[in-house]
């Protein structure tokens, strides 16, 4: 998210930053996106996954919450998409986030209603799977010991947030209703997403650290077959 004093734009975006065919038009390919991630969250869905999934959701409500200063005017949030995606895999991770966009969009007026889908789209899906992306890349990487998952999990953060901003610019290109032109949105959202995305990696790796330190086995992106974190145990150092 960004919040700037010199213009109105958040990766939260509220009512009116686009017009209302395009406002319809992702609204609808969210609705789509998120009954395909209903059905494919059922593979991943199980007595470890599940607990964790309402943990994750939690905690990305809770941290979304908290802004952290990027630039004078400007702050930022956790976007949660890779952190998701590492720890309940991209299906049920997206879900997790639109839960989180649904909540404050109708209690807490945290982006606009008309524009829920495409906050979806830009962070539940987009911004999820791109963070699923790199994470999977880098999966050899991540297995080799905490360093390595660290290092994957910051990566996958700072792409996710990045990527998730290019939508919200692309969708601004496409029905752009702010009064902005694009030229400033696009150099404001990937220009300010670049630092935020660094806290988000700091954030994301902190988080899928402490939970793989406790029980790698909650890590979905690390299931699959024994890896160092498994083997070394919970308690013994990296």
């Amino acid at each position: 998210m960004v919040a700037t004093s010199q213009a109105t734009l958040a990766m939260h975006m509220s009512d009116g930053l686009v017009n209302a065919p395009t406002a319809v038009g992702f609204g609808l390919v969210a609705i789509v996106g998120l009954a395909i991630a209903t059905q494919r969250a059922r593979v991943d869905l199980d007595d470890r996954t599940a607990p964790m999934a309402g943990l994750v959701t939690a905690f990305v409500f809770a941290v979304q919450m908290i802004n952290f200063p990027i630039l004078p005017g400007a702050s930022g949030h956790l976007l949660g998409g890779a952190l998701v995606a590492i720890l309940v895999g991209p299906w049920v991770g997206s879900l997790c986030i639109a839960i989180v966009l649904v909540v404050q969009a109708f209690l807490f007026a945290d982006g606009g209603l008309t524009a829920l889908g495409t906050n979806i789209v830009n962070m539940a899906l987009v911004g999820v799977f791109a963070g699923h992306a790199v994470a999977t890349a880098m999966r050899p990487l991540a297995r080799r010991g905490r360093t390595g998952l660290l290092a994957t999990a910051f990566v996958a953060a700072l792409v996710n947030t990045v990527v998730a901003a290019a939508a919200f610019v692309l969708e601004y290109a496409i029905g752009g209703a702010g009064g902005a032109s694009l030229a400033t949105v696009a150099g404001l959202m990937i220009g300010l997403h670049l630092l935020i995305g660094i806290g988000e990696g700091l954030i994301t790796a902190a988080t899928v650290g402490a939970v793989a330190a406790a029980r790698p086995d909650l890590v979905h992106l690390l299931r699959g077959r024994a890896t160092p974190l498994e083997v070394r145990g919970a308690g013994e150092p990296a």
